[in-house]
């Protein structure tokens, strides 16, 4: 044991260092994107317009993060990724006041399709240019370690958006990703290595990259309009959905004919640990964030809490994050990811069973509890699937593999929520949204995602364990 602590000790202070310089830089970003929705109301007022106009911002943002994965792939070929990261947290700043400072709704929406853009490519660098930085041997601590802004930004997001839309104005959303930005540029410069272009010789795969960011924006596209409907069984989402899926057809034909040589060669799914891992983000996603989207709905509707109280009672899932986030992330260098998921599925499922029977009675200490344990398992679930996504793979393949992690979690996080939130729906539709009947529509929701969890188990067994730890280590 004392020589796995002395390991453990010993994380070089230039890695880590360069670790959450590369994490901070993706603060500003991940606040944001939860930020905006509490502004929602303000936004609707102040450029008088209406919600169908507004969701555009939103909905925008994540298209257009969508279409910048892809292309983040073939920058980190090509150029210093350290450049190219700093470039792209300064141009989310820059991006940023300008949306503070928007004249009416329709440059709003074109500054946000930028922003998010400037986002996409910020979120996917990140992810590589850790694994780069840790290597395989920190890997797991160091994730574990500077992954907090990925917790803080859900959790925090809502909260802080609603002190500021309460206190000054929701353009101070926006202004504060200035002073985000002014204050991690620093520190980046200073702390982030250079990063040698990835593979140099790559060319710009102009129709992979085209075909799979629209294979992605129509399908998260078609996705989000089933929670508009209330159903899957709609002519807008079969026809999204259904481009998206022939662009995916095309995509396939098209790698097989370029013999992968494209921006995400599709052999990188005949390694065992790439597509296990990949197939847990998916649907750790769709179970984590699909229930992240009706439990604030849960308590504004059946505990009458203003969003910022919902926002406040989602903390405890938060603190269980932070809790055990370093833990995980020795124990996926000591052992491997495969035990660490299940134990972590075992916790998701103690904090996800209960929120089946909950009603408007259930005492919000038990609630709390309940989050608290769903809070601990989810570090357990994403951090080894993403670090064990990355295993054996060489560094031309980072980028690669970093471009269809990023638009597999995508996926996942936008099918889930539109799945429970359609599930929600049907079951309030033609009722008050408070009835007893409408409570089971939540409760079927929260049943849906610790069904998920239990599939889990199946890729979960395919993960790297002691032996290929101690192996790799």
């Amino acid at each position: 044991m004392s020589k796995y602590n002395s390991k453990e000790q010993r994380i070089p202070k230039g890695i880590l260092a360069a670790a959450w310089a590369i994490a901070l830089g993706a603060i500003a970003p991940m606040l944001d994107s939860t930020m905006v929705n509490i502004a929602v109301s303000s936004l609707i007022k102040d450029f008088n317009t209406t919600l169908d106009i507004i969701q555009w911002s939103i909905t925008g943002y994540v298209l257009a993060l969508a279409i910048a994965v892809p292309i983040s792939g073939w920058l980190m070929d090509k150029f210093n990724g350290k450049k190219i990261f700093i470039g792209a947290v300064a141009a989310f700043g820059v991006i940023s006041f300008f949306v503070g400072v928007s004249w009416n709704i329709y440059s709003f929406i074109i500054l946000r399709l930028l922003q998010g853009f400037s986002a996409g490519i910020i979120t996917t660098l990140m992810s590589t240019l850790l694994v780069k930085t840790a290597g395989q041997e920190n890997l797991g601590k160091v994730i574990a370690i500077v992954s907090t802004p990925m917790i803080l930004g859900p959790i925090l997001g809502p909260v802080i958006g609603g002190f500021i839309v309460h206190s000054a104005s929701w353009q101070w959303i926006f202004f504060i990703n200035v002073f985000i930005v002014l204050i991690t540029a620093p520190l980046m410069m200073k702390y982030i290595p250079n990063f040698e272009p990835f593979n140099k010789e790559s060319k710009l795969d102009v129709f992979g990259i085209v075909n799979l960011s629209l294979m992605s924006t129509t399908l998260i596209y078609g996705i989000t309009k089933a929670a508009d409907h209330a159903t899957f069984n709609n002519g807008e989402t079969i026809l999204w959905m259904g481009i998206g899926f022939a662009l995916g057809v095309i995509y396939l034909v098209y790698n097989r004919i370029r013999k992968y040589q494209t921006v995400l060669p599709l052999n990188l799914f005949t390694h065992k640990t790439f597509l296990a891992s990949s197939t847990g983000l998916f649907l750790a996603n769709f179970a984590i964030m699909g229930p992240m989207l009706i439990l604030p709905m849960y308590f504004q509707i059946f505990r009458n809490f203003t969003p910022i109280e919902a926002s406040l009672a989602l903390i405890p899932q938060g603190v269980g994050m932070l809790v055990t986030r370093p833990v995980i992330g020795k124990w996926i260098d000591r052992i491997g990811a495969k035990y660490v998921v299940m134990v972590s599925l075992a916790l998701s499922l103690i904090g996800s069973i209960p929120l089946i029977f909950i009603t408007d009675k259930t005492s919000m200490i038990w609630i709390s509890i309940i989050l608290f344990i769903r809070g601990t398992s989810v570090g357990g679930i994403n951090l080894p699937l993403t670090s064990d996504a990355y295993t054996g793979l060489d560094n031309k393949q980072l980028p690669q593999a970093g471009v269809g992690i990023n638009i597999i979690e995508n996926l996942g996080s936008s099918f889930g929520s539109a799945v429970i939130a359609t599930t929600v729906a049907s079951f309030v539709q033609g009722m008050e949204p408070t009835t007893a009947s409408s409570l089971k529509g939540y409760q079927a929701g929260f049943l849906l995602s610790a069904i998920v969890f239990v599939i889990i188990f199946i890729p979960s067994l395919f993960l790297t364990h002691k032996k290929k730890a101690n192996i790799s280590g």
